[in-house]
């Protein structure tokens, strides 16, 4: 198992995730970038543009392994459950 780290950002404000997360699998990686992706658009709401923000995924080692954008290919931001 290895630890990750969930960072939000639109390339100006940053959502910092200092402890991170570990992930048994790295398949696993996209889903929980999506959900913290929502949870940053919960806890934001009075952001209306999201194209710009994404969430990088970075190892302990600080190497990022995955950019995963807020809005998806169709052009939607993610919607909260």
């Amino acid at each position: 198992m290895a630890r990750y780290r969930f960072h939000a950002t639109n390339g100006y404000a940053l959502v910092l995730d200092a402890i991170g997360k570990d992930v048994r699998c790295p398949g696993r990686l996209m889903p929980r970038a999506v959900a913290v992706a929502k949870s940053v658009m919960d806890e934001l709401d009075d952001q209306e543009d999201w194209s710009e923000w994404s969430v990088t995924v970075h190892d302990l080692s600080g190497r990022r392994v995955l950019v995963q954008p807020f809005v998806s290919q169709a052009g939607g931001a993610f919607q909260a459950a």
